[in-house]
């Protein structure tokens, strides 16, 4: 588990997050030829999103991009969705596609509030072990300053909350683009270091990279 999440971390911190300008018609158009109409207003509607919200704030900033990705992106697991036992979409990829999965909401929602500028310290994407089902989740932590009580953005649920309401949620592991963390409760949690080159996520880089999306 540890060097699965590491690898993220690789990824993460590998990709630089130029300011967003807007998209071209080609890449719309391109969207729509290749996933449908549908998936193209969705790119057009979270172009809107970005582009309108990056001065407002950080709180609306949370609220706004938890409920875009949780109203847009239809649930389903990798198997039913990409025939895999574990794939991380990238954003692009979930919005195309208009479906994910856990990880996927989270890494989308953790891109795009990094697009509203939303500091990178400010941000875990979180493992966690959820009680109902009895099953592994991730959720996207956001700490207001390094000792506050973190707030969860996540897929299940509409409503962020303080991680002392989520007792349905036991952390395991947490990650932005720097560092990883090992943590039995939501917090700052024991830092385990940085990540190191993993093939596994040799693939998504190329992904990321060889997509028109505007990273």
């Amino acid at each position: 588990m540890v060097w699965y999440i590491a690898a993220l971390c690789v990824l993460l911190g590998s990709i630089g997050l130029a300011q967003f300008t807007g998209f071209s018609k080609e890449f719309l158009e391109f969207i729509r030829s290749e996933y449908g109409r549908r998936a193209q207003r969705t790119m057009e509607e979270w172009e809107d999103l970005v582009k309108n919200n990056r001065n407002i704030p950080e709180m609306e900033k949370l609220e706004k991009v938890n409920l875009f990705f949780n109203k847009k992106i239809w649930f389903t697991d990798d198997i039913r969705h990409w025939r895999k036992e574990d794939y991380w979409a990238t954003p692009m990829e979930t919005m195309a596609t208009l479906a994910g999965d856990c990880e996927d909401f989270t890494i989308a929602k953790y891109f795009t509030l990094r697009e509203l500028n939303v500091a990178d310290e400010r941000l875990r994407l979180t493992y966690v072990r959820a009680r109902r089902p009895n099953q592994a989740h991730m959720v996207l932590a956001y700490f207001a300053t390094k000792t506050s009580e973190p707030l969860v953005l996540d897929n299940l649920t509409d409503r962020i909350r303080p991680a002392s309401e989520r007792r349905d949620l036991t952390p395991v592991y947490s990650f932005n683009g720097r560092s990883l963390w090992r943590a039995k409760e939501f917090g700052e949690g024991r830092e385990v270091g940085s990540a190191g080159n993993v093939n596994l996520w040799s693939d998504v880089i190329h992904r990321m990279r060889k997509e028109k999306f505007p990273y």
